[in-house]
């Protein structure tokens, strides 16, 4: 921390400059967006000017320390006006400013990032002894100003576009929609709508310029723009905060008119990997693409796909030709066995971790529940020769698959110009990679409902899905729209989570479990019995839940979530990512929540091959 607050003021001091930046011919509203920018930075400043002094007061008594919490929230809101701009052109150089308050190990050099920024100061702010961590707030309040000070320079010719701004702009809608008004970066202050309200406003003046001209569409988005600002303004307490109503009234209204009106203006632009903006809006079916390695367009993979289901029932693949995919992965249960811990292909013995569906196992960026294989391919390549699992033979999968009769037209349309004698794994784990990433349909009634079925879902499931995105926090970790640990709004981390599951479902009496989850891939102490987010889709066809199938039912597990995970059950965990403040759910949220996850269930799309 000390070396990092010395080399920013060491940068301050070089940074003596003067700043300007180039604008291209012809912009509508870049100029202004920049000009904007620079007064909001220098209003940013002084916010976080006022918060050091503010800190720097703190004391015994308990009026410091509020006074501190609404000083961090008025730099929140000011950070908010901000950043849409930081994160899309500075996101190196400002990641620190709002990161989560925890250890970060950045992959693949296992560098370790200790957490600095707005997130870490309200953490510490709310601890039991927040004036022993006086000195520590201070230190970080002075490296976000420091650092802030400096954002002018960064300007230095600095070239920005109209295309790039409204870019810009349709990411951070993404991130007001789904993680501000969740309470992602602001759990303890509870300011995610007052924050996306700021959010709303700074947004609108800075849209003014290239809304000036009518049209259906500007007006349609100043419309939705004002609606949902004042939406905000009217309802800014968090926890009552109806996101269901602000999502289908305005927030993807808003997504669907603005990408409408950057095809319109033909300044359509997608720096993104993941994002397909040809969507409506980031909950639509196709939002996401390009998740698989290589594979932009589906169109020509029926083959594929067909080869890759038939291999997924047989048997042929394990070693004593006893197992299939299907044997754990059965479709009729949602491609699970409903089982804690599966069978082992020996006698008497149990794999280590429970089967997860495979439901939207293609739209996650690490597979298993440790995250030790990167795709797909390299997750089936695991399973077929881990002898365990099914224990399969190279030579034997070679001869008995690609000699195949059966498969000879599917090989031959699948992968044309190869011969088979030249197929081998590669070819087969594609192939029954593309079936899995199929298995992503979407029909469920929370989608009916988001696309405008009224009818799909009743009270209870829409006040479980306030709750989800809200108080109980599920939405922080289990992101919309597949909820899972793919993290908007770039969708290109997966992220890992340590919640101290227990051994068995006994919550009074709790033992912790003895799996360490990704600590066992790198020996990194912030990695102990860190697991995978799974995906919520799906959840009430899929119990038992958790790595280790603990817990039979959703209201155990919303029973352990509502304590405050292992950590508020007791038990020693020194790295819990989850907050381990009790939710305070009563039974009836926790039932509205359980409503809302069963209207996650999708119609089931096969029984059998």
């Amino acid at each position: 921390m000390q070396t990092k607050i010395i080399i920013l003021s060491v940068v301050l001091g070089f940074v003596l400059i003067s700043f300007g930046f180039s604008e291209r011919k012809g912009s509508i509203g870049a100029y202004a967006t920049l000009k904007f920018y620079t007064a909001e930075v220098n209003l940013f400043v002084t916010a976080l000017e006022n918060l050091d002094s503010v800190i720097d007061e703190i004391d015994a008594d308990s009026t410091s320390i509020l006074k501190a919490r609404h000083a961090l929230s008025a730099c929140r809101l000011r950070y908010k006006r901000i950043e849409f701009f930081t994160s899309y052109f500075f996101p190196s150089e400002t990641r620190f400013y709002n990161a989560a308050p925890k250890f970060e190990v950045e992959e693949p050099t296992l560098e370790l990032v200790e957490p600095m920024g707005l997130q870490q100061i309200e953490s510490l702010l709310f601890d039991d002894d927040v004036q022993a961590n006086k000195a520590l707030l201070l230190a970080h309040t002075e490296a976000l100003l420091s650092s802030a000070k400096i954002l002018p320079a960064l300007l230095f010719n600095f070239d920005l576009n109209d295309r790039q701004v409204l870019e810009s702009i349709r990411l951070q809608l993404i991130r007001m929609s789904l993680l501000s008004v969740s309470g992602y970066d602001a759990p303890l202050l509870k300011t995610g709508i007052i924050e996306a309200a700021e959010t709303t406003e700074a947004l609108n003046q800075v849209l003014a310029p290239y809304l000036k001209w009518p049209s259906d569409e500007s007006k349609s988005i100043k419309n939705l723009l004002n609606g949902s600002l004042q939406y905000l303004m009217l309802n800014p307490d968090f926890d009552s905060f109806n996101r269901m109503e602000y999502l289908t009234r305005y927030a993807l209204p808003l997504q669907k008119r603005l990408g409408a009106f950057i095809k319109q203006q033909k300044l359509e632009i997608n720096t993104t990997a993941f994002l397909n903006y040809e969507s409506e809006h980031i909950y639509s079916r196709d939002a996401i693409k390009n998740l698989k390695p290589g594979t932009s367009d589906k169109s020509d993979q029926k083959a594929l796909i067909a080869f890759g289901r038939n291999l997924f029932f047989d048997k042929s693949l394990s070693g004593n030709l006893s197992v299939s995919c299907a044997s754990c992965h059965q479709p009729e249960n949602y491609f699970t066995d409903l089982l804690p811990l599966s069978p082992s292909i020996n006698p008497d013995s149990l794999l280590k971790r429970n089967t997860p569906t495979l439901f939207y196992a293609g739209r996650q960026h690490t597979q298993f529940w440790d995250g030790s294989a990167t795709d797909l391919t390299s997750q089936i390549h695991k399973v077929i020769m881990n002898p365990l699992e099914m224990n399969g033979s190279v030579e034997k999968i070679n001869e008995k698959i690609f000699s195949n009769r059966n498969y000879s037209t599917l090989i031959a349309e699948s992968f044309p110009g190869k011969k088979p004698q030249t197929l081998g794994m590669d070819e087969l784990t594609s192939a029954i990679a593309a079936f899995i990433d199929e298995l992503n349909p979407m029909n469920s009634a929370f989608d009916r409902f988001i696309s405008g079925d009224v009818t799909a879902m009743n009270t209870r499931q829409v006040k479980g899905f306030n709750l989800f995105m809200g108080k109980a926090q599920c939405g922080t970790c289990h992101f919309p729209p597949y909820f899972n640990s793919m993290l908007p709004p770039l969708y290109n981390l997966s992220e890992v989570e340590i919640i101290g599951t227990p051994k068995t479902g006994d919550l009074k009496f709790p033992v912790l479990d003895s799996d360490l989850g990704r600590y066992n891939i790198h020996r990194i102490r912030y990695y102990e019995r860190a697991f995978k987010t799974p995906t919520v889709r799906n959840a009430a066809q899929t119990a038992p839940y958790m790595h280790n199938g603990s817990f039979g039912t959703l209201a155990k597990v919303l029973e352990f979530y509502n304590l405050g995970g292992g950590k508020g059950l007791g038990m020693d965990i020194s790295h819990q990512t989850l907050a381990a403040t009790p939710l305070n759910l009563s039974e009836t949220e926790i039932n509205n929540l359980i409503s809302f996850i069963e209207s996650l269930t999708d119609s089931p799309i096969m029984t059998s091959n």
